[in-house]
């Protein structure tokens, strides 16, 4: 039965794709030398383990939201579910080394994108925790079928450069909010009446007002 073990080596922003999107390099390699797998119907999950790096005061700040007040003993900073992503891997004996792809979204409401765009440089550390089925062929009954044990993953760190070059790429200076269609509405309306040409100089008006109300 094979005994697979996985490491991610290496990542790369997708330049031309439909939307932002990660590249990573992932190894596989069998226990038993001379293993001919047929393929891999491969499933991962990608945790963000916030508490293994260190992080600035800027970037602390920045995390309120996500981890609470950084100058509270009851701030909890703890790992973070980013991602589930499939794969077919055809077929190799012994080794392999396969793209996996990895779509990344833009939406503020995810509390994976609140925690990347905090970060101002450094690396984060990321578990890759794999399952799935493989299909191998045994000299002696043919084609067969085993599981991926539970307990096969890797870690990688991914150098925070690469996702915001990513993001500049594909949203150049800019960023993406989801507003409920009521407040939407409300906007656009303030937008007409006020004779503004962009939602930029929409947001920035209503900005400004509150700003001169501040102490």
């Amino acid at each position: 039965m094979p005994d697979l073990s996985f490491q991610v080596e290496s990542v790369e922003s997708v330049r031309c794709a439909a939307a932002p999107m990660l590249n990573f390099k992932l190894h596989i390699a069998s226990a038993i030398a001379g293993d001919d797998i047929a393929n891999v119907i491969l499933q991962c999950q990608i945790q963000i383990e916030a508490p293994r790096r260190r992080y600035q005061p800027a970037e602390q700040e920045r995390l309120r939201e996500l981890f609470g007040d950084p100058n509270s003993a009851s701030q909890k900073i703890h790992s973070l579910l980013w991602t589930h992503v499939g794969l077919l891997v055809p077929r190799f004996q012994n080794d392999c080394v396969v793209d996996m792809p990895v779509p990344c979204s833009y939406d503020f409401n995810a509390a994976a994108v609140k925690f990347f765009y905090a970060l101002e440089d450094g690396k984060v550390p990321l578990l890759f925790q794999f399952s799935g089925t493989i299909f191998y062929r045994d000299e002696n009954t043919g084609l067969q079928i085993s599981r991926i044990a539970w307990s096969k993953e890797a870690q990688f760190s991914l150098p925070v450069p690469v996702w915001q070059e990513m993001m500049d790429h594909y949203y150049p200076n800019s960023a993406w909010l989801r507003l409920d269609r009521n407040q939407f509405d409300r906007l656009y309306q303030y937008k007409r009446q006020h004779g503004l040409s962009s939602w930029e100089q929409a947001v920035e008006s209503l900005l400004d007002g509150v700003e001169e109300n501040l102490p």
